[in-house]
């Protein structure tokens, strides 16, 4: 089996990141190494890092930043650290259930994809709620309007994409910013499917904060993307729709 690095940026995650990294630990496929970037947190993240990992320090790597870099740049750090053909990404305050990376690899190599993402559940104040409305696909003029692509359910196969291609945009919303910034490039994101993580929303989150959300994502359109005004609109528009779909569905 082909390994595959996962990369894990935290900021102040103490009071989930245990959880996060036992997830990793449970997970049938065996073949991982973790990433960690702890992005000069100020709580006692580490100390929670040392105690999950202290069984798997063979397979764990952190990386401790002494200046505050943000997410797209601690991702991007931890990416240039990966050598391994499979690259995965989880958030720290985020669960995979124990067949996620066994399941999407082998719809990977089943089918040559380069660029897959999966179903997942909200997890908000304990209360959760399994996403069901599913794009099979996304190229980029799709992914304009739907913006479907959970961090947390993304495995990139860097057989079919140079690691460069991945490297996250220092930009708000940069997640979001990179999955188009590869689909431009003529890839195609496949979706499995199954539901394979509890994506957790907390109050203090941009996920929270919907209207925060809009504006940033508005601003992809017009400062990142350079659209026109209409071509903003349309695609805000359908983002819009879709992501009231997946909520209310």
């Amino acid at each position: 089996m082909e390994y595959v690095d996962i990369i894990m940026p935290v900021y102040n995650g103490e009071e989930y990141i245990e959880e996060a990294i036992n997830s990793i630990k449970q997970q049938t496929y065996k073949n991982w190494r973790l990433i960690i970037i702890d992005d000069a947190s100020t709580d006692a993240t580490i100390e929670a890092i040392e105690r999950v990992t202290n069984d798997v320090k063979n397979k764990t790597l952190v990386i401790r930043s002494v200046k505050n870099l943000g997410p797209a740049e601690a991702r991007n750090l931890g990416i240039r650290k990966s050598d391994n053909r499979y690259i995965a990404f989880l958030d720290s305050d985020d669960i995979w259930y124990k067949d996620k990376l066994k399941k999407q690899i082998d719809f990977m190599e089943k089918n040559n994809y380069g660029f897959t993402y999966t179903l997942f559940t909200y997890l908000k104040e304990q209360k959760k709620k399994a996403v069901k409305v599913f794009p099979k696909s996304l190229n980029y003029r799709q992914a304009l309007g739907n913006t479907f692509i959970l961090t947390s359910t993304v495995i990139i196969d860097t057989k079919y994409m140079a690691k460069e291609k991945i490297f996250m945009k220092n930009v708000f919303n940069e997640d979001t910013a990179t999955w188009w910034q590869i689909l431009k490039s003529g890839n195609i994101a496949c979706g499995l499917k199954e539901n394979l993580t509890l994506y957790r929303i907390r109050k203090n989150s941009l996920s929270y904060n919907k209207l925060k959300n809009l504006k940033r994502n508005w601003n992809l359109y017009r400062k990142v993307e350079n659209l026109s005004f209409l071509k903003s609109s349309y695609y805000f528009i359908n983002y819009v729709i879709n992501a009231t779909i997946k909520r209310i569905v």
